[in-house]
Order: C-alpha cells, then structure tokens, then sequence
C-alpha cells in the first residue's frame, strides 16, 4: 500500500475524503501549490499531489519565532 502514495494523492481521493467537488478540490489545491504548500507529480494522465515538507518546516520557524 505504501507504493500507492510514493507521488502523493490524486484529487479523485481527495475529493472521495473530502465530499466535494473535483473542480473545488482542484481549485483548493491550486491555491496550495502556487502558495508553495504541496508539489504536484504528473504520471500519465493522473496528477499526484504530495505537501512540500520544507514550506511546512519554514511556516513552523516562522510561526514559532513570531508568536
């Protein structure tokens, strides 16, 4: 099962977790990657989506420095 995730989720799982619509989650995840919080893997036709574990790691020095 742990091969499943290597390049991530593809919107079809989340939007199956999550209840809403493909275009809402594709838009959600937009907004995410072009804000550097996920990365995205094409392979074939299925885009795979995976968080960017450095964006998170610099959010939380941020937030741990400012608060």
């Amino acid at each position: 099962m742990a091969e499943c995730y290597e390049h991530g989720v593809c919107v079809g799982q989340i939007q199956a977790k999550a209840g809403l619509t493909q275009s809402t989650v594709s838009e959600y995840l937009s907004i995410l990657q072009r804000a550097g919080f996920i990365e995205s893997t094409r392979v074939g036709q299925w885009t795979y989506y995976k968080r960017n574990e450095k964006a998170f790691t610099a959010l939380s020095k941020i937030i741990e420095s400012n608060l």
